[in-house]
């Protein structure tokens, strides 16, 4: 077994891994850290407020989405670090936390409660944390270059704006679980309406990913029609969103259309880049060269991550 292949059954293996993570989750949920009583006071508050239901459906979508913006940052992180030979030992941090914070998504999305979960929350600090550490870490690579802040570094160095699908993955899960704990009432974020908080957050998150992927294409000089998609629906789609959550609460039909553009845009993406791999010298019989020098093939689903938490976020903004 080549180098490449054992690269790629380890990140498996770090999948896998997360599933089994998920599972002790599952099982250990009702203690909480041999705290039972805080449990049964959340099942007391369900019974007692049919309506905490809406916000801990937004709570639990955004659970989703963090899980799916862990996966695309485990799985990219797994194949470019393995490229650069995990030169750092700092290297593999993202593929474990990235692990347990794809865990944490999963158990979160599954859990019906409104009660924050101390071990979720906790994994999701530590997910964004890392993503803050790993952007320093990969600006200092690309300054560290002759030229510095050259198109050539900003094109080859280690890319700027990867981690931050580790760190949105954090903020997103950690923001769902400070949802659960507000009042099924008019539940509020950062002082002010939780709907609009969150429709902020997904709306600073897609102008960050647009801004990665408008670099990464320009690098690949367009050669695509199709290149210009993602840098042409997406920012519709923020723009719509940061309208819906500065502007009094109405029906915002429209940018529903254009987050769900956005959404299946994720998964569009993901087989043109495949068709990219394909496209590369031999192939998918080459797999094990192309796959880490062709497009990244887990990079599009942040786009239906962040769009889907979109969508939470006006359901909620509905409701204010």
């Amino acid at each position: 077994m080549n180098r490449t292949a054992t690269g790629i059954l380890a990140a498996l293996g770090a999948a896998a891994g997360a599933a089994a993570a998920a599972a002790a989750f599952k099982s250990v949920a009702s203690r909480d850290g041999g705290q039972p009583t805080r449990l049964s006071g959340a099942l007391g508050r369900l019974a007692a407020h049919p309506g905490i239901d809406a916000h801990v459906r937004a709570a639990r979508a955004f659970n989703h989405s963090s899980a799916l913006l862990a996966w695309s940052a485990l799985t990219d992180s797994a194949i470019e670090h393995y490229r650069g030979s995990f030169e750092n030992r700092a290297m593999y941090t993202p593929l474990v936390v990235g692990a347990l914070s794809l865990a944490a998504g999963v158990h979160g999305g599954a859990d019906r409660l409104g009660a924050r979960h101390r071990a979720r929350y906790a994994i999701y600090l530590a997910a964004a944390g890392v993503g803050v550490a790993g952007t320093g870490f990969h600006l200092y690579n690309v300054t560290k270059r002759p030229g510095r802040f050259s198109w050539n570094n900003l094109f080859y160095g280690a890319p700027l704006g990867a981690p931050a699908s580790l760190l949105l993955s954090g903020a997103l899960g950690a923001v769902a679980e400070m949802l659960r704990e507000e009042p099924a009432h008019d539940p509020r974020l950062f002082g002010m309406p939780a709907g609009k908080a969150l429709a902020l957050l997904c709306t600073a998150g897609l102008i960050g990913t647009v801004g990665e992927v408008a670099l990464l294409h320009f690098r690949g000089a367009f050669q695509h029609r199709a290149m210009y998609v993602p840098v042409t629906v997406p920012p519709i789609a923020a723009a719509l969103l940061a309208r819906a959550a500065l502007a009094p609460p109405r029906p915002n039909w429209w940018t529903r259309v254009w987050l769900r553009a956005t959404a299946l845009l994720g998964a569009i993406g993901v087989g043109f880049h495949i068709r990219g791999v394909a496209r590369q010298q031999g192939g998918w019989r080459n797999w094990s060269q192309n796959v880490l020098n062709g497009p990244p093939i887990p990079a599009p689903p942040s786009f239906t991550a962040l769009a889907a938490a979109g969508l939470a976020a006006l359901r909620l903004r509905d409701t204010e």
